[in-house]
């Protein structure tokens, strides 16, 4: 099981070469408050000074920290292929294979480091230094090294100081793979320790929290952490470790570590010894080292899982990007055709990606069809817009200076035509939607089904460009034929269509019942016969309205004379009369004629509109299909073969955009270093050791 972190330490190896955080690997992250001893803890697992020291804020940037154990064969190794001849020695990623013998230097390095990002204002950045130390001293351990916790700002820090740190430890502390080291003073109070609180936070139930309490050495005479440490003041689950820090005059005076530890050993062999095989610094080195073996052992199968499905997100992304173009002519026509394909096959319904968040393509032609227009259509009043003195007025109109005995069919046809006429505008604005639904397919096309076309963006503008312009052509060809289509309904009345003629029979039955129910209600004295016995005379009389002749029923229907409630009263005798200025009644009461004529062109308006309706609501679709759906795809693989496949266009056309080589460059050794991740934890399964 030793051998995990050394696996870990190779796996960020890997990633660290393509500069990836994408997979949250093992690892222990320190945190603490300023001042409360992280930078001594980490010293004292290293066994030497190599951190920047000073006062206020000295940490700046995450230091992530491996620590890798060697033996004799690997520093024989070392000093055979870098000339090396030493115990230990350490490397930076960002200065590549330099090698770091002194540790002095490794400390400048630092501070050089942290002072090109974050400055020498004391800010902080979120980019972490790598770095790593081989020694036969050590334990294989991953550490992370963060600026400590603080309340205000000095100096020209930002005034959201405390935010930012916080939040750059909280980005640390949130990756479930990792272990807390939480570092607490010895003399503080342990009920106030942020590093708990802000642990506490991501991990409420201490899983993977292992506190530290440094600085018992200085607690006040009269006092110890006999408490703190047995965990009865704050319980952590896995376990609480006190150790003594070198202090600043042990670190003026250039102690060494290792006399250090020696101290500390006989320190807690003095002032605990009970507890002094629990704690100090060699105890909490191997502590580490075995929870973080743990850790490992645990993380493995799901970062195993995790890396396969970002090999396979990475190998399609890396698919979609395509390899470089080597004939560009064969290319060229090979994105032509897959595009006119995938265009046809979204008015069909059968493209590779169907959206499912919305209708698209031909499904929502279809629903333009029949559920847009269709129910605008039904939506139409055949008599909308047609007033009842509309109708009279026609009629009136269509007779001339002669009264008329019968409804002049004039004043049918005129209607009719008026209400028809209004159909044309909703079978326009059918056209206009279909074909914004044929210029979003080209969007969807280009998004979703030929994502090749993103690799050469020219290419891509061209091919919408004459789609654009096919479609373009092809509209005023089909407004064209729509609007025939309503004139063609315009220009013949058929007032012979079957459906029409049985609207009328059914009609003309309606109006002899209410003819014979008329009749019946007249007074006995009145022969209903009439008409029949009389002879030709009777018969006009009957036709008349038996009521005295045609003259009765112009006086009792039409408002003449002999009508009180027709006109205003007559000027007075003797006065001349101009017949101009009688004023017209706006509104009155039909006659029973009047209201009976109405009532019949009325009838037959809404027939006849319902039959041409159903005509519309059939042709027009059947119209945009043909000149508009249909000529589109039937055209569009020529059309774009024969605007763009031309020599003196294949090099424009298939330029790639500018940052398209550089993603295929860095998705490809991204799958690289997946795949190499994946062989490393292949061989940890083939040797048993999960």
């Amino acid at each position: 099981m030793e051998a995990l972190i050394p696996v870990i330490n190779k796996l960020q190896d890997v990633f660290n070469t393509v500069g990836a955080d994408i997979i949250h690997l093992p690892q222990i992250v320190v945190v603490g408050t300023q001042s409360s001893g992280k930078s001594s803890v980490l010293e004292s697992l290293v066994g030497r000074d190599l951190l920047p020291r000073g006062t206020g804020i000295v940490t700046r940037r995450p230091l992530i920290l491996q620590l890798v154990h060697i033996d004799t064969e690997d520093r024989r190794k070392t000093f055979e292929e870098n000339g090396i001849d030493g115990d230990e020695w350490g490397k930076f990623l960002h200065t590549k294979n330099k090698i770091y013998t002194d540790f002095e230097e490794i400390r400048q390095e630092i501070e050089a480091e942290t002072e090109r990002l974050s400055g020498t204002n004391k800010g902080v950045s979120d980019e972490p230094i790598h770095l790593k130390v081989f020694s036969p001293h050590v334990v294989n351990l991953t550490l992370v090294d963060l600026p400590g916790l603080t309340k205000v700002p000095v100096g020209d820090q930002p005034n959201d100081i405390e935010l930012q740190i916080r939040d750059l430890i909280l980005k640390y502390i949130s990756n479930p793979n990792s272990i807390i080291l939480a570092v607490t003073a010895a003399n503080t109070d342990m009920a106030t320790s942020e590093a708990l609180k802000v642990a506490r936070d991501v991990d409420p139930e201490g899983r993977r929290t292992l506190a530290v309490v440094t600085k018992l050495d200085l607690m006040d005479a009269g006092t110890d952490a006999m408490d703190v440490l047995m965990g009865r003041v704050i319980p952590v689950r896995l376990g609480l470790i006190g150790v003594v820090n070198r202090s600043q005059l042990d670190i003026n005076n250039k102690k060494l570590v290792a006399d250090a530890i020696r101290d500390e050993y006989a320190f807690l062999q003095k002032k605990y010894p009970s507890l002094a095989n629990r704690n100090g610094t060699k105890y909490l080195a191997k502590t580490l080292n075995r929870l973080l073996m743990h850790h490992i052992r645990d993380c493995l199968p799901e970062l195993k899982t995790r890396i396969n499905v970002l090999a396979a997100q990475y190998q399609s992304m890396l698919s979609g990007y395509g390899e470089p173009v080597d004939d560009k002519s064969s290319t060229l026509l090979q994105l032509i055709t897959k595009f006119a394909a995938e265009y046809c096959h979204t008015i069909e319904g059968t493209a590779k990606y169907i959206e499912t968040t919305e209708l698209c393509g031909g499904a929502r032609i279809c629903y333009i069809f029949h559920e847009t227009f269709g129910r605008t259509l039904e939506s139409v009043d055949p008599l909308g817009g047609l007033t009842t003195i509309d109708v009279l007025t026609a009629i009136r109109n269509a007779t001339g200076p002669r009264p008329a005995l019968f409804v002049p069919e004039v004043s049918f046809e005129l209607l009719v035509k008026r209400q028809v006429k209004r159909l044309e505008e909703p079978s326009l604005r059918c056209v206009e939607l279909v074909h914004e639904e044929m210029q979003r397919i080209i969007q969807h096309c280009s998004n979703y089904s030929t994502q090749e076309l993103l690799r050469f963006p020219k290419l891509h503008d061209a091919i919408v460009e004459v789609v654009t312009s096919l479609l373009r052509k092809r509209l005023p060809v089909t407004n064209e034929m729509v609007h025939n289509l309503v004139a063609i309904e315009l220009a013949y009345i058929n007032t012979k269509h079957p459906d029409f003629a049985d609207a009328c029979g059914l009609m003309n039955n309606n109006i002899e019942e209410q003819r014979r129910n008329r009749m019946r209600e007249l007074p006995s004295s009145v022969p209903r016969d009439k008409g029949t016995a009389g002879g030709p005379q009777a018969g006009a009389e009957q036709v008349d309205g038996g009521t005295g002749g045609w003259r009765g029923m112009l006086k009792k229907e039409d408002g003449m004379p002999g009508d009180k409630n027709a006109f205003p009263p007559s000027p007075m005798r003797g006065n001349a009369v101009n017949l101009l200025d009688v004023p017209v009644p706006v509104a009155r009461k039909l006659s029973a004629r009047e209201q009976r004529d109405c009532e019949v062109i009325e009838r037959l308006i809404k027939s006849y509109f319902l039959i041409v309706r159903k005509n519309i609501q059939d042709s027009v679709p059947k119209a945009v299909m043909h000149f508009l759906v249909n000529h589109v795809k039937d055209c569009l693989q020529s059309e774009l073969v024969g605007q763009l496949y031309k020599s003196g266009l294949l090099d424009d056309l298939l330029t790639e955009s500018e940052d398209m080589a550089q993603r295929r460059f860095e998705a490809a050794d991204m799958l690289k270093a997946l795949q190499k991740a994946s062989q490393v934890i292949a061989e940890i399964r083939e040797t048993h050791m999960w």
